[in-house]
């Protein structure tokens, strides 16, 4: 009985059709800001766009990165820095804040775009911090690298002929791991000699897909760090993972 019991869980909490009511949840409430606080700085967000109050993932890719207010300063440069799926470009603002000399935030959601430049104007970081739109890395120059290449991923994986009713789900599930299949078989060109490729991900996601499809596009998974996040209900894992080859 506990066996079925922990397998309806994980069925729970893998369920994409849950996953787009949070999609459909975020993005309609009735309360959601037009701007919020986050590591103690103001964020604009636009409608359509991932909302960093409404998920943990945001606040926890800051962690894994480094990236918070109270990390203590590296007192050096930090290199170049791409942020795949950035959203309101939080996280690719921090970046830069913290040192990071070359930053670039990526999305495929045009609204997500304009999010982005709207914080990077907010908080000063133009000279170092470019939005661009992108369907992973498609839209950057040919032999562009980064010395950190971060995704916080779109972990739920939907059936393969699943299509996006709005942008703002694509924040929240994957239809086939075919993005997730593209980014591990090019992130690594896209990384610079000696750097790191980074992928948040979740126990709301198949780890055993996911690793399937690394062997498949000759790149491995370390995993760097791990924590657990009651999320309403739900205890779920979170993973910060090194693609390698």
């Amino acid at each position: 009985m506990q066996q079925v019991q922990q397998a309806e869980k994980t069925d729970q909490v893998r369920s994409y059709e849950r996953s787009l009511a949070r999609s459909a949840e975020s993005r309609t409430r009735a309360d959601r800001p037009r701007v919020f606080t986050m590591e103690g700085r103001a964020w604009d967000l636009l409608d359509g766009v991932f909302a960093p109050v409404h998920s943990p993932s945001t606040r926890l890719g800051l962690e894994f990165l480094g990236l918070t207010a109270d990390a203590a300063p590296t007192g050096t440069a930090r290199g170049s820095f791409l942020e795949v799926g950035c959203g309101t470009g939080l996280i690719a603002v921090c970046a830069a804040l913290h040192g990071h000399e070359r930053v670039v935030a990526a999305d495929i959601n045009t609204a997500a775009v304009r999010n982005a430049e709207l914080n990077i104007a907010r908080h000063g970081v133009a000279d170092r911090v470019r939005a661009v739109h992108s369907d992973l890395f498609s839209a950057l120059p040919a032999g562009e690298r980064f010395d950190t290449v971060f995704w916080s991923s779109n972990y739920v994986l939907a059936p393969a002929g699943y299509r996006y009713r709005h942008d703002h789900e694509r924040a929240y599930v994957d239809p086939g791991y075919a993005t997730h299949r593209r980014f591990l078989a090019e992130v690594l060109d896209r990384t610079a000699p000696g750097g790191r490729a980074l992928l948040h991900f979740s126990s709301r996601g198949d780890m055993d897909l996911l690793r399937r499809l690394a062997g498949e596009t000759g790149t491995k998974l370390v995993e760097l760090a791990a924590t657990v996040i009651v999320e309403g209900d739900d205890p779920v894992s979170h993973y910060l993972l090194r693609i390698t080859r």
